[in-house]
């Protein structure tokens, strides 16, 4: 099933920005679904919501909303997403079980985002009175934007982890490709050489300390792949 996001909230917890866009979700179905339903062709279904559309943006002053998936061969191509209302309104279009199987799935739709607790509330603003509420606090947002963050690295792996594979230690993977001019030390961090920046074998990993001072630190190192965990581990292979 399509459904679209739109946030339109800022909020200072991970949970809260969760919950208004919950909250903000509007459950929608594609023409694929309407016609696995109806079973009907989707070429068909297509052809009826372009027929009606017209009349549609006639009275709301908007069309129905566009997508896209790709079929067993690989093609994109494209599919409607419709709001419930624009799917019943289609569905007019239908016999009366067509209409009734569209309206129940619906209903199902609806129950399950309620089972799922999509619909829940924002935690309760509360005023933090003392020192180890506030640092618990903090530490809760800043683990939250390092989440965030590090959602491109989700799932990459340490050089320490790939050296394990070999009985390697860090230091020495690190060296060895360092001689293969894949990677090179700068700035305090090793960083990937300009022909292999782009081919999609590691990222950065953010990590957050503090100073003795109790500031926040932030530093930066680099990450593998899966792609760029195997192109290490055939190159360690070859040179052994």
């Amino acid at each position: 099933m399509i459904t679209t996001t739109v946030i339109s909230t800022t909020t200072t917890s991970l949970s809260t920005r969760k919950a208004a866009q919950h909250e903000q979700q509007e459950l929608r179905m594609s023409s694929l679904d309407i016609a696995e339903l109806c079973g009907k062709q989707h070429f068909h279904v297509m052809r009826d919501i372009r027929k009606m559309e017209p009349a549609w943006e006639k009275i709301t002053q908007s069309k129905f909303g566009c997508s896209n998936y790709k079929d067993p061969t690989g093609r994109i191509l494209p599919c409607y997403s419709l709001t419930k209302t624009e799917c019943l309104y289609i569905a007019t279009k239908y016999n009366d079980e067509m209409r009734a199987k569209l309206v129940l799935r619906w209903e199902e739709l609806e129950r399950e985002r309620l089972e799922q607790g999509r619909l829940q509330k924002p935690k309760e603003i509360r005023l933090l009175t003392t020192a180890q509420e506030v640092l618990h606090e903090s530490e809760e947002i800043v683990g939250e934007q390092l989440e965030i963050a590090n959602e491109e690295s989700d799932g990459c792996f340490t050089v320490t982890e790939i050296a394990e594979v070999f009985n390697m230690d860090a230091h020495d993977l690190n060296s060895f490709l360092v001689d293969m001019n894949i990677q090179r030390w700068a700035g305090g961090q090793y960083r990937l050489t300009p022909q292999y920046a782009e081919l999609g074998l590691a990222a950065d990993r953010l990590s957050i300390g503090y100073s003795l001072k109790g500031k926040l630190k932030y530093n930066t190192y680099l990450v593998w792949t899966e792609k760029g965990r195997d192109f290490i581990m055939d190159l360690v292979r070859c040179g052994r």
